[in-house]
């Protein structure tokens, strides 16, 4: 083939692409402005660059509302989604192989039945979950938060994993039992390792949703002094008035975490997407 040549459909294909990156990038621009801007700016030019630029919002944001700082709440973030991703991808992994390696019926029936799990709302729980999570004392925590997040997200892990285990050969899990090694053996030592990519996404994906969700955090920790960061930042909210610059300053800081941890596992991330096992 010889080699490509650089024509006028390209070039406008180029400036088209160039102007949706641009217009993807006026949300961000609008959030880093009003965080810098001073009180009454915000409302009177929210649109312009800030006539004077206030650093110090973010020291004002960090100190959060209701007696508990933005750490506390980034802290309590942390905690609720790495002990989250953590437990599901060790028992989505683990139930997913179970399930693709069994030829059984009921195997099919089980995949069934967390494949259902993703399309019903989990919404239409939330009293009967509160009811039953109170019971057992896991309102108002971060254990209840981690319990909850694993129950929800769980059949999304076991619905990405089952795909990639599928793909997988089967020689090396054969030739492993050959030798005497046990199921459990072979699953940590032998599969675990094969579904690095797929793992990477699982953790992206099911790691973004519970560091951005607002809904579940509000309900289990209303009233708590265990709040996460969607909790802490709604505290700048109130009943009469918006301190827009301390929320566009708190969301600012709560993008640094989870944009990092993508920025890392992004490679791992398109592979599990888009490959298997090389062979």
């Amino acid at each position: 083939m010889g080699p490509h040549r650089y024509t006028l459909k390209t070039y406008g294909l180029e400036l088209l692409l160039l102007a949706l990156a641009a217009l993807w990038c006026v949300p961000f621009y609008y959030l880093s402005i009003v965080s810098v801007k001073p009180d009454l700016e915000v409302f009177t030019a929210p649109m312009s660059f800030p006539s004077e630029v206030r650093w110090d919002n973010f020291g004002r944001a960090w100190q959060g509302t209701t007696g508990v700082s933005l750490g506390t709440a980034l802290a309590n973030s942390i905690i609720v989604t790495v002990g989250s991703v953590a437990l599901l991808i060790f028992f989505g992994s683990l139930t997913a192989y179970v399930i693709s390696r069994n030829r059984q019926r009921l195997a099919g029936w089980l995949y069934t039945f967390f494949v259902v799990g993703i399309i019903l709302p989990y919404q239409l729980a939330v009293v009967p979950l509160f009811s039953s999570m109170r019971s057992l004392g896991l309102v108002g925590n971060q254990i209840g938060l981690i319990v909850l997040y694993t129950g929800l997200f769980l059949p999304m892990s076991v619905f990405l994993y089952s795909g990639f285990v599928r793909a997988l050969p089967i020689d090396y899990e054969e030739a492993a039992e050959v030798d005497g090694a046990s199921r459990s053996r072979i699953f940590f030592r032998i599969v675990f390792p094969l579904l690095r990519p797929i793992t990477a996404t699982v953790a992206v994906m099911t790691g973004l949703l519970i560091w951005n969700d607002f809904f579940m955090q509000l309900i289990f920790l209303s009233g708590s002094q265990s709040p996460t960061l969607p909790v802490a930042i709604y505290g700048f909210v109130g009943e009469f008035t918006a301190r827009w610059n301390m929320v566009f300053a708190a969301v600012l800081v709560s993008l640094v975490p989870i944009l990092g941890f993508y920025l890392v596992a992004q490679r791992q991330l398109i592979q599990g997407f888009t490959g298997g096992v090389k062979s």
